[in-house]
């Protein structure tokens, strides 16, 4: 009779099974996405805005209408109280003269946090978030982006410059705070950031100081230079989903509607007004989103290997 070789089996280690579980399903590594395309989509926000309220005429005729809404100036705004402009009066970080010490304090903390923590690479990039969203805006300002006078607008309309130092400030600390913090912290420190930025960008634009799209474009900035960092790190660094309450996103953006319609209101103008604390909030669903609402690097995983 034919005899007939039995078929030889691999010896059996122990813990082979577990040594290699990328092996056992027959699929490669899960390999990680880079988050190019958010950066991309905040950046091309950034010159939108630009070109449409600040290269075109009836952008600039838009935003300057606001301005002849109201009667008085600043002092006709509920915040003015605290904006610093009266005289004796203590500002809201950063406005006015407190923009600089809120800065070096806001930089210190992010130093600080990267030594107790030993987040190196973490620090680094919120350090880098803010020196360009900062620094960045003095350049565009005065250089990259002027605002040309296409509509013989008054002269004290013409000192404003895209973007707003003042919002891109909280912006700019908040998403780098981010970065830096513990995971578990991390959504509600993005909240307190989210809610302070409501208030001063609402401050802003309703106190005359800068035009909506200046304030706008301030958010649209730090969100651009937070994705550039995140996508910048190697994946084990960047900061990955957040987890929290569902009701976490609603309660905060709830709270920086109010603190925008608050923020933003005046007594001489309805209209200027809703559209400050619009423009507030929307900075404030911008940082939020960019901060907590999307996981820095997306994984695939491997299906697991069936029976």
């Amino acid at each position: 009779m034919p005899q007939h070789d039995s078929p030889i089996l691999p010896a059996h280690r122990p813990g082979s099974s577990q040594q290699a579980p990328e092996a056992s399903d027959g699929l490669a590594p899960p390999r990680t996405a880079r988050p190019w395309m958010p950066a991309l989509l905040y950046t091309l926000g950034f010159l939108t805005v630009y070109l449409l309220a600040i290269c075109t005429p009836w952008g600039q005729r838009a935003e300057n209408a606001l301005f002849d809404l109201s009667e008085l100036g600043g002092e006709a705004a509920w915040i003015y109280p605290l904006s610093g402009a009266s005289y004796g009066s203590t500002p809201l970080p950063p406005m006015e003269l407190s923009a600089k010490p809120t800065l070096m304090v806001g930089l210190a903390v992010i130093v600080v946090l990267t030594l107790v923590r030993r987040c190196w690479r973490q620090g680094c990039a919120a350090l880098g978030v803010v020196i360009l969203t900062t620094g960045g805006k003095e350049v565009l300002k005065s250089t990259v982006l002027p605002r040309p006078d296409l509509v013989g607008a008054p002269e004290n309309l013409l000192d404003q410059g895209f973007p707003s130092g003042h919002t891109a400030i909280p912006a700019a600390l908040t998403l780098a705070a981010v970065l830096v913090v513990s995971p578990r912290i991390r959504p509600y420190v993005a909240t307190a950031g989210v809610l302070w930025l409501a208030c001063i960008a609402a401050a802003s634009a309703t106190m005359g100081g800068h035009r909506p799209s200046e304030v706008l474009g301030a958010a649209l900035l730090a969100c651009a230079c937070y994705g550039l960092a995140t996508w910048l790190l190697p994946p084990a660094a960047a900061p990955g989903a957040t987890r929290s309450s569902r009701a976490l996103p609603v309660i905060t953006l709830t709270l920086a509607l109010a603190v925008a319609l608050v923020s933003g209101a005046r007594n001489d103008s309805l209209t200027r007004s809703l559209v400050s604390a619009a423009t507030a909030f929307i900075c404030a669903a911008l940082v939020w989103y960019a901060a907590v609402g999307r996981p820095a690097h997306t994984a695939r995983r491997a299906r697991p290997a069936l029976d």
